[in-house]
């Protein structure tokens, strides 16, 4: 005949089951958890992709006001800005919409 738990022994196991799995769901959903993990590392990862965007921004915006400074004056890059920003044209050019 098989011998049965006492009431204390049961309430112990199912404490004891409880708290894993309190600290199971812990370790996956809380705030230190690996889906919160990931949701970082995912973060991270797109916040260096806009930092790389931007510093190439910054890198042809540097580019572009060295070409214009009084050091190294580039006529092109002058003409093609003052025809941009004036909207001035040549006689002879013909403009296609």
């Amino acid at each position: 005949m098989p011998e049965r738990l006492s009431i204390s022994a049961l309430v112990f196991f199912v404490i004891m089951a409880l708290l894993a799995a309190y600290f199971a769901f812990a370790a996956v959903q809380g705030p230190s958890g690996v889906l919160r993990r990931e949701q970082i590392k995912a973060d991270t990862r797109a916040l260096i992709d806009q930092r790389d965007k931007l510093q190439a921004d910054v890198d042809h915006m540097r580019n572009l006001t060295r070409r214009l400074s009084d050091e190294f004056l580039d006529l092109d890059l002058l003409d093609e800005r003052a025809r941009d920003v004036l909207g001035y044209m040549r006689p002879d050019e013909i403009i296609i919409r």
